[in-house]
């Protein structure tokens, strides 16, 4: 199978999408094959270790998403065998990767796909899963929490209720303006 075989997803986008990956609360963070193309750009940066490569995807997605040995030493073991890096051992006897020529290449013919990934994993890092924020997620729980409470404390009357509605619609046509 080709490299490039390995970067397209099942609707033809490459790109980052949002998943469970161990150590985070993500769904599946890449498209299929994109873990490759990603790990060959951080090579390219410059020479590293599986290990290494590992911990600098942690880092850039915020401890969002932690990719395991058995995803990345295969992704490294498929460059090697595409010739687009090279292994070498360090002084203590570890694989140290280098980009090879064809691999800075493959990296050049898709330098787009490797900026909307990193700039995906920023945003990652920087908003954890996409969601609300703790600020939205605590407002929003206390609107619940508060409807609970008035509903407990006696029955609503039409007119509260009406009322209700019309406050809680009001509010979502703000936060549509913002």
């Amino acid at each position: 199978m080709s490299f490039s075989e390995h970067s397209d997803d099942a609707h033809g986008k490459s790109g980052v999408r949002r998943g469970r990956g161990r150590g985070g609360r993500l769904g599946r963070l890449f498209a299929h094959g994109d873990l490759h193309l990603l790990v060959l750009h951080l090579i390219a940066q410059q020479p590293r270790h599986g290990y290494e490569i590992i911990k600098l995807i942690e880092i850039m997605v915020g401890g969002e998403y932690t990719p395991s040995p058995g995803t990345i030493y295969p992704a490294l073991t498929l460059l090697d065998d595409q010739e687009y890096v090279i292994v070498s051992q360090d002084d203590r006897g570890k694989k140290r990767y280098s980009v090879t020529p064809s691999g800075v290449a493959y990296l050049s013919r898709h330098a787009d796909a490797v900026r909307s990934m990193i700039e995906t994993m920023s945003q990652v890092s920087q908003h954890g899963d996409h969601g609300p924020s703790p600020q939205i997620r605590e407002a929003v729980g206390s609107l619940k929490a508060a409807l609970h409470l008035r509903i407990e404390q006696a029955p609503l009357s039409r007119d509260a209720e009406e009322r209700i509605v019309q406050i809680i619609e009001q509010a979502v046509q703000a936060v549509l303006k913002v």
